[in-house]
């Protein structure tokens, strides 16, 4: 079955294979998975907070630079998920894993030295900052590889988990760091906390020792699929394909949403409620990282399409109430307010990730449907490398919001004095988002809409 790191036979649509032997590689390859996108999630994200104090560290930076270091890490992690995308076919899963992972250092590293040199042109920190983006790449490929780990009737549930123990890496970070700041245990490059009391450069030395277990876990219990190797035109024929632009967008408003915010959430809770610490922010990917499975369950049992509807509509009428709240200043309804925002994001994650698999492979079903037996298989093996690819290529877009919501928020500060200008453009976004998903997904009479809900009552 298995040669070297690589296993030369998988079928996880057949039961006996499954029941024997492939759910307990599938669930080792999952749990190590989650481990190092975990990582990447905390490194990618790690500006959110490390922003904060560079005030206080002796950087003069204006709220709109500040702003900017945040945002920089989205655009370029959504950047570098398009070749991550494509990797796991090319070098395989775990071989993968163990790059992305390994290159997690450089980040880190660079951002512990430089936090201590107050002298640092605002140009160089956008560069360190702009490093972090090699986190937001392991997200594609990690989806990408567990998707061909698990039989379709599962994808929801796996795909759910994989992601949501990313997604909270983001809570991680903003959990740990103000913490980790604090002491002085950590600190390797001088006997004193950086000017301010604040040991800033323990945002980038907390994660080597995580990052060499990620890398360990990976090279002995992670294996390579060769039934996931395709040649990179197989997989570019994503690009062709209407419903990989449509499911693009939309996951821009959920998961782009979810990153975005992220990212922004401590620098707007400083900028807007100074007196509030900026630790409690976690609070907002937690709860968004948590949900997601829940979108996924809940779209493998009622459909994707409808879970995901319903939920547009819940995120505006959020986006409304954080609007109100952040006007007249009070803080527990606006934290209220973001929370459920962030519930939102986290639930039609869930739910548009899995409607993606059932898109794309009724699609193919439907071209073989006259063409026999054999042509079917074809067209479903045809069909798990294209919704791989177009997992993969989907979060690539959705993860732009990473650095779209940040430098909103930045500009309408510097432009009005405050968030309501970018709140108001989000809400007009979710609005195309919601129209979409009813036009394609939900109209009766739309051919995509027939073929979602029939391949998710297939599965």
């Amino acid at each position: 079955m298995s040669g070297s790191t690589w296993i030369l036979d998988w079928n996880p649509e057949d039961q006996n294979f499954w029941e024997s032997k492939g759910k307990f590689i599938a669930r080792r390859n999952l749990i190590w998975s989650i481990v190092a996108e975990h990582l990447g999630f905390s490194i990618w994200l790690i500006w959110s907070i490390v922003a904060t104090k560079l005030p206080q560290a002796g950087f003069h930076y204006t709220t709109d630079q500040l702003f900017q270091l945040v945002a920089l890490p989205g655009l370029i992690g959504s950047l570098m998920r398009f070749p991550y995308t494509f990797a796991v076919t090319t070098f395989g899963g775990r071989n993968w894993t163990i790059f992305s992972a390994s290159v997690l250092f450089i980040p880190a590293l660079t951002l512990a030295y430089f936090v201590t040199q107050p002298d640092t042109p605002y140009w160089e920190m956008l560069l360190v900052s702009s490093l972090a983006g090699l986190g937001g790449g392991n997200f594609a490929s990690s989806m990408t590889n567990i998707s061909f780990f698990y039989p379709d009737r599962m994808k929801g549930w796996a795909l759910g988990l994989n992601a949501a123990g990313g997604n909270i890496g983001v809570s991680s970070v903003q959990l740990l760091t103000p913490l980790l700041m604090t002491l002085g245990i950590v600190n390797l490059y001088q006997a004193a906390p950086v000017a301010g009391g604040i040991y800033i450069q323990n945002a980038g030395l907390m994660w080597l020792l995580p990052l060499a277990v990620a890398v360990f876990g990976a090279v002995f219990f992670m294996d390579n699929l060769t039934t996931a190797r395709s040649t990179f035109k197989e997989q570019l024929a994503i690009v062709g394909r209407k419903h990989t632009w449509i499911m693009s967008y939309v996951y821009i408003g959920t998961f782009g949403s979810f990153i975005g915010y992220s990212a922004a959430f401590p620098l707007l809770i400083k900028t807007q409620f100074p007196t509030v610490t900026v630790g409690i922010a976690f609070l907002g990917p937690l709860v968004g990282s948590l949900s997601r499975p829940l979108g996924g369950l809940l779209a493998d049992k009622i459909g994707g399409a409808i879970v995901t509807f319903w939920n547009f509509i819940a995120m505006g009428a959020a986006t409304i109430g954080v609007m109100y709240f952040v006007e007249v200043k009070d803080f527990a309804g606006f934290l209220a307010m973001f929370l459920i925002l962030f519930v939102t994001t986290g639930i039609g994650n869930g739910s548009t990730y899995r409607m993606i698999p059932s898109i794309f492979r009724e699609e193919k079903l439907h071209e073989a449907k006259a063409v026999g037996d054999t042509a079917r298989a074809a067209a479903v093996k045809a069909a798990s490398i294209e919704s791989g690819a177009a997992l993969g290529f989907i979060g690539a877009v959705g993860a732009c919001g990473g650095y779209l919501i940040p430098r909103g928020f930045g500009a309408s500060i510097a432009a009005t004095g405050g968030p309501h200008l970018a709140l108001e453009i989000y809400l007009a976004f979710y609005a195309t988002c919601l129209a979409l998903t009813w036009w394609f997904y939900l109209r009766k009479g739309s051919a995509a809409a027939g073929a979602a809900r029939l391949a998710e009552a297939r599965v």
